[in-house]
């Protein structure tokens, strides 16, 4: 039996999240609900903004608060937020990864070290 993903999307309006957001910031510094050891890419950020507002981690391509899709940040990051990603169609040719980081992508910071040296 398959389960209904968008069963338990919790929905908000635009007040609702605002107050909601400013009720969690009030109360100070959360603990991840990740566990990190010392990866800052791990989208732990978002994950334990999500988990506060009680919204079930889902990985659909839609916005994760009724219109509006959440991004958190670390503070003193310079890690960029990916605002939109959709891979191009057809997904099965991988055009990303087999064509567009190859010829515009620039390699990855730890590419040689923690990953492969063609690591975009």
């Amino acid at each position: 039996m398959k389960k209904n993903k968008l069963k338990n999307i919790k929905l908000f309006n635009k007040e609702e999240l605002i107050n909601k957001i400013r009720s969690i910031a009030s109360q100070g510094w959360h603990k991840s609900v990740k566990f990190t050891i010392d990866a800052r890419n791990d989208s732990a950020v978002g994950n334990t903004l999500e988990n506060l507002l009680g919204i079930s981690e889902n990985n659909l391509p839609i916005p994760n608060a009724r219109e509006w899709e959440l991004k958190g940040q670390r503070l003193q990051t310079s890690s960029l937020i990916t605002l939109k990603h959709i891979e191009p169609s057809p997904t099965g040719a991988h055009i990303v990864s087999n064509m567009l980081l190859p010829k515009y992508g620039w390699p990855h910071k730890k590419a040689g070290l923690t990953y492969p040296d063609s690591e975009c």
